[in-house]
């Protein structure tokens, strides 16, 4: 006799097919085109489903970016800050340039602005992990020496990220790895030099 079907097998499959149809609408429609009913459809599931797992659009479409970007931006650790962080950036450039994943993003961060339970998740899903993981990165640089114990990591990831974000929402061209480069040479303070000025 087979085995019956496995309920936790067949939701996750909902869940993949759900997601996949938010990013493909989004690169097709533009975020404030897509729809819960629309992402139902092409999914293949009842709206009443998408909304027992997302409370709104904007969680599907978040849920659908952190997923599609853990992978690409995580932190590596080869003992080299500079190359790990220009590693880093450049799975976030990638991310937001994919077009089914910038604008997922962009509209998700828009609607953050006048949305409190969104911005809530967008900080706890997307924001706040990759700022520990990062502050995590620099400590470690810090024990060994590649930063001076000083440094104010708050303005180390405001001046890496910046760049990105700046560019990304004024629709300028992405940094590319060259620029990368130049950024992380003029941010991150070489522990055996003096400061300029001094």
């Amino acid at each position: 006799m087979p085995n019956p079907p496995n309920p936790q097998r067949r939701s996750e499959k909902s869940r993949r097919a759900t997601l996949d149809a938010t990013l493909d609408l989004c690169a097709e429609q533009g975020y404030a085109q897509v729809t819960v009913e629309g992402i139902a459809a092409r999914a293949g599931v009842s709206k009443k489903t998408v909304y027992r797992w997302w409370p709104s659009k904007g969680a599907v479409v978040l849920e659908a970016v952190h997923d599609a970007a853990v992978r690409p931006t995580v932190f590596p650790d080869t003992g080299d800050l500079a190359a790990d962080l220009c590693t880093q950036l450049s799975g976030v450039i990638d991310v937001l340039s994919a077009p089914r994943t910038r604008s997922a993003f962009i509209g998700v961060l828009t609607e953050a602005q006048h949305d409190p339970g969104l911005a809530e998740q967008l900080h706890h899903r997307w924001i706040g992990p990759r700022i520990d993981q990062l502050k995590h990165r620099l400590r470690k640089a810090q024990e060994q020496g590649q930063l001076p114990p000083g440094a104010d990591l708050d303005v180390i990831m405001d001046l890496v990220y910046g760049p990105i974000f700046h560019r990304l929402m004024v629709h300028l061209p992405l940094p590319d790895e060259a620029y990368l480069r130049k950024v992380l040479d003029s941010v991150l303070p070489a522990p055996d030099r003096p400061s300029r000025g001094r």
